[in-house]
């Protein structure tokens, strides 16, 4: 017996491994030390320009919006919400992403599957600015269904330590202001493949002139370039990525005691996804801010002093940031409330 007869061949893993070592050499990033392919990766921090560094690391995957993607044979966008969900998490501290590694598992090797994940994995990389670094493929029959994989992702960043967002700066009369998200990102997907269950409804379903499956599959938007123009232009106090837990679970992370978030809900429109996910679900309200993000992918706390400044950094990069709240003192019943003005 061999290795191949018990279902894992080392000469696939092989012939990926160099795949992805050509995809890393595009992401190539001051700092990087050597290529894929040894046991570790290797990155120099004073190459990279830092003078008092802390690093910021984060880790996440991707859930069940993968076997969405699956199910529809549509791969593309799934490595881009690796990164991104990781890579936003990074972003929120203050920090510089500066390299990235990735977990690939799946029952038999699909060459094709895989370089079709990695390759949205380099190219989210880029857009984010950071070195894919390294990472891990592996064949596990028996673990995973024939023609299922799983992914996980581990972002590494850094930021100055005079420059640190730890969510302790928030202040009462802070406004917020909110980077829109292109989608429910990589988030309440198991929710919505019952919702999707429950309804009958099909991939091909209209929705707003495109099909219901496209809004769902819609990449994570990755935030590096919009968070990097805000820290240079105004003063910031803190940044809630909206993921698992949506916008009511986020955001107090980045609030002190005794503050809470005064939300506008009549600040922003909800994108149709969230309200077909509504109408369709029976969801309630509440509900909805408690597992999606609504449209609000970043929420930025900063004093009202840097609004203008802040708008101005966006509109260079071609984005709108609507004013959704403001910081008020709170006795600690709740960190979130919803008016309608």
């Amino acid at each position: 017996m061999n290795y191949a007869d018990a279902g894992v061949s080392i000469a696939r893993g092989d012939a990926l491994v160099a795949r992805i070592a050509e995809l890393a050499r595009g992401t190539k990033r001051p700092g990087v030390m050597d290529g894929i392919g040894g046991f570790g990766g290797l990155f120099d921090l004073a190459a990279a320009g830092c003078r008092d560094p802390v690093l910021v690391s984060g880790a996440d995957g991707v859930g069940t919006k993968i076997k969405l993607a699956a199910e529809c044979g549509r791969h593309a966008g799934i490595g881009v919400d690796l990164v991104a969900m990781c890579v936003n998490d990074v972003l929120t501290l203050g920090a510089e992403p500066l390299f990235f590694l990735d977990y690939f598992a799946c029952s038999r090797l699909d060459a094709a599957t895989a370089e079709t994940v990695l390759g949205g994995i380099a190219a989210a990389c880029r857009e984010a600015g950071c070195a894919l670094l390294g990472g891990e493929t592996a064949e596990m029959p028996g673990m995973y269904k024939e023609g299922e994989y799983d992914l996980a992702g581990f972002c590494v960043g850094v930021a100055e330590r005079a420059r640190l967002l730890r969510g302790d700066s928030a202040r009462p009369g802070d406004l917020m202001l909110a980077l829109p998200s292109n989608g429910a990102h990589a988030n309440g997907y198991s929710l919505i493949r019952k919702i999707l269950a429950d309804t009958a409804a099909t991939p091909d379903t209209p929705l707003d002139g495109r099909a219901l499956i496209d809004h769902l599959l819609t990449p994570t938007r990755i935030y590096a370039k919009e968070i990097r123009a805000l820290l240079e232009a105004a003063r910031v106090h803190g940044i809630a990525h909206v993921t698992g837990g949506g916008i009511s679970g986020n955001l107090p992370r980045v609030l002190p005691a005794g503050l809470a978030a005064r939300i506008d809900a009549s600040a922003w429109e909800w994108p149709p996804l969230f309200h077909w996910l509504r109408e369709r679900g029976g969801i309630a309200t509440e509900e909805m801010y408690r597992v999606f993000n609504c449209g609000l992918g970043m929420l930025v706390v900063m004093p009202k002093e840097e609004r203008e400044r802040a708008r101005e950094a966006l509109a260079g990069l071609g984005v709108a940031a609507p004013e959704v709240g403001v910081i008020v003192e709170s006795d600690g019943a709740e960190r979130v409330v919803y008016s309608s003005g």
